[in-house]
């Protein structure tokens, strides 16, 4: 009766953490588990069967060396020989290798030109070893390659779409070596996350420790600063489950008060923390206009030694517009959206009025200038 108990207080308490309420995410959408990501994979190989666009070997010395050592291992001999094929094209292929990948897996992989081709459209790839960071090969590319670029090119005008030098292939990879998997030994896990905060991070333990007190009858989780939180698996679970628990689970995350301006695109973004003192504002622009008119000054009629000559006009009018005197202020992101409203200004405006209030010492945010 006891266990049916705290079983019912963990199926509600669940139930309210995963009610969305205001601004509350899931765990899993802030935070990663470490040791738990991908690894990078890169080979390099040969791209065949180009209509013609592939590398001129003649400037790609390293596309003729690869193909005359690939046709030595098939027991042809072209040592001696000068090839002239443009139907081929050196290439290296990246991969991502995802967290327990097992033997006999298939994964997408990229290829991308590495010399002189032109487009990679209509080619295969063949059998390119990937390998890891410490050398070792994990596993075999080989396939045809899905190219969404195009390019044409004739003797008077070209034609480009997109890139054609780099192309897909879906499930072009076999895994061949799988990764050692200490996930289910691990004593405890750790969770990082994706935008550090103190106050985020107490709010993920004290999420946890909720449901595990209901669920288990103890705490599990523990903050150790601001970026991770550490948790402690029961013993009679198995971690997958235990994970999918965790993740499960509802918090709001704290944000900093921040305004990023970035003044190439004039794009302003302001957190809903950010709150400015009351201060007056306005904000005027001074334009000055010049403009040249050229002039035909011509000789009295009748006169002796005149020439008609150009001469320049310029003119120059200046204009400032401003506005009326206005006074912002808020203790919320609504209020201070209103306030610039009011004034009337566009997103340059609105960079220069946020420069200043932050001299002034009345933005109370951190300012990001990108």
């Amino acid at each position: 009766m006891q266990h049916l108990f705290k079983w019912f207080l963990a199926g509600i308490l669940c139930l309210t953490l995963s009610i969305p309420g205001h601004a509350a995410v899931r765990i899993k959408d802030i935070t990663s588990l470490e040791g738990v990501r991908d690894n990078q994979l890169v080979g390099y190989g040969l791209v065949i069967g180009l209509l013609g666009t592939g590398d001129t070997l003649r400037n790609a010395p390293f596309t003729e060396q690869s193909l005359q050592s690939m046709l030595d291992s098939m027991g042809v001999n072209v040592r001696d020989a000068r090839l002239r094929t443009r139907n081929v094209a050196a290439v290296v292929v990246t991969a991502n290798f995802p967290a327990f990948v097992q033997k006999g897996t298939r994964i997408d992989v990229t290829v991308s030109s590495l010399g002189d081709a032109s487009s990679l459209s209509g080619g295969t790839l063949i059998v390119t070893p990937l390998m890891g960071a410490d050398g070792q090969v994990y596993a075999i590319a080989q396939g045809s390659l899905a190219v969404s670029g195009l390019s044409a090119k004739g003797d008077a005008q070209s034609l480009q779409v997109g890139t054609a030098t780099s192309g897909l292939i879906s499930n072009g990879a076999i895994v061949e070596r799988a990764l050692g998997d200490s996930f289910a030994n691990l004593p405890n896990y750790v969770l990082q996350l994706s935008n550090p905060d103190f106050k985020t991070a107490v709010r993920v333990a004290d999420a946890i420790n909720a449901f595990s007190r209901a669920r288990y009858g103890v705490k599990l989780a523990k903050e150790r600063d601001f970026r991770s939180v550490i948790l402690r698996k029961p013993s009679n679970i198995t971690p997958t489950r235990f994970i999918a628990e965790i993740e499960g689970l509802a918090v709001q995350p704290d944000t900093p008060a921040r305004v990023v301006v970035d003044e190439r695109t004039g794009t302003v973004v302001i957190g809903s923390q950010v709150q400015i003192s009351t201060v007056a504002v306005t904000h005027g622009n001074l334009v000055v206009r010049i403009t040249e008119q050229p002039v035909a000054s011509q000789p009295q009629p009748f006169s002796r030694g005149g020439e008609t000559v150009v001469l320049p006009e310029t003119n120059i009018e200046a204009a400032q517009s401003g506005g009326p005197l206005k006074i912002i202020g808020g203790t919320d992101l609504q209020t201070l959206v209103s306030g610039l409203n009011r004034i009337g200004l566009r997103p340059s405006g609105v960079i220069s009025i946020l420069q200043a209030i932050k001299t002034a010492g009345a933005l109370q945010a951190e300012l990001v200038i990108q």
